[in-house]
């Protein structure tokens, strides 16, 4: 049975190998060369790094980031950004248990909405995130890259 929970600190390279599969195109990193950014990312209260573990393997994440806010009764907001399951663990419910997860500790934590983007032009991704409950029709995304 796969367990969800938050990364730990000793995870950074698994996680990073994670990410190679989100953007392959994304310039290789090494732990060292984020060790002190992911202390920070595991010690910031508002930010959650979702993990999926089976077999000890971390096969599936996304990121929960939760916003304070002064609207809709001071209730915050949240963000999922970055959901990847590992290659050779896809079509097993890994990412959905992902997910599901995170909207979880958002509920938990009493936002009042939770979005997320995806470029994603495939329908198969898009119905992904409908099964996990999202509605593509409720609002309109945009982005301005800064790159």
């Amino acid at each position: 049975m796969a367990t969800t929970r938050t990364a730990r600190e000793g995870e950074l390279d698994e996680l990073l190998t994670l990410y190679r599969m989100l953007n392959p195109d994304d310039p290789e990193l090494a732990p060292d060369d984020v060790a002190d950014q992911w202390k920070e990312m595991l010690a910031d209260d508002n930010l959650d790094i979702v993990v999926v573990e089976e077999d000890d393997t971390l096969v599936a994440s996304c990121v929960l980031s939760v916003t304070p806010n002064l609207t809709r009764g001071a209730r915050p907001f949240a963000l999922i950004e970055n959901v990847v399951t590992r290659e050779d663990y896809r079509g097993n419910g890994f990412g959905k248990q992902c997910v599901r997860a995170a909207v979880d500790m958002a509920e938990q934590r009493g936002c009042y909405k939770v979005m997320l983007l995806t470029g994603a032009e495939a329908e198969w991704k898009r119905s992904f995130y409908e099964d996990c409950g999202f509605d593509r029709a409720a609002k309109t995304g945009f982005v301005r890259d800064l790159r």
